[in-house]
């Protein structure tokens, strides 16, 4: 009779599993969003929103836990100044898994592992990106155009 064991095993013994999965929420709390394979990213997700809810209490208790966890302290960082705040009306799921098809090498079925909202974070940087490159390229035709009026 099978048990309810939860969790993944990830083919990992216990201290790879957990180096694995403390790189991957390191990741997606710098990056905002990671491309890996589907189940890495379901093992993944729930220690993301665990880290985000640390963000929400905010005292420094919660910060020494999530620092213990997290690799770097610039993700500790972020996630204390930046996403405990954006996600402090939010009431769990802050976290999304969107399947991306299969892997070429491998045949791996991959997903990307993306915190709610930062599509939209990307898509205004993006945006500004671009109506920096229209301004500098309109600086640039209007300056090259009164040199040829001069000329």
């Amino acid at each position: 009779m099978k048990k309810s064991i939860s969790g993944y095993k990830l083919q990992r013994n216990a201290s790879a599993r957990k180096a694995l999965l403390r790189g991957l929420v390191t990741s997606v709390i710098n990056e905002e969003r990671i491309t890996t394979t589907v189940t890495k990213a379901k093992a993944a997700a729930p220690l993301v929103d665990k880290m985000i809810t640390l963000a929400k209490k905010g005292d420094l208790a919660a910060r020494r836990q999530a620092a213990s966890y997290l690799m770097t302290p610039d993700s500790v960082k972020k996630l204390f100044d930046k996403l405990g705040s954006r996600f402090g009306q939010r009431n769990g799921g802050y976290t999304r898994v969107v399947k991306l098809g299969w892997r070429r090498g491998d045949g791996a079925e991959t997903a990307m592992l993306e915190l709610v909202g930062s599509e939209l974070i990307k898509h205004s940087e993006d945006r500004a990106k671009r109506r920096e490159e229209r301004l500098r390229a309109m600086r640039e035709g209007q300056e090259g155009g009164g040199e040829a009026a001069q000329s």
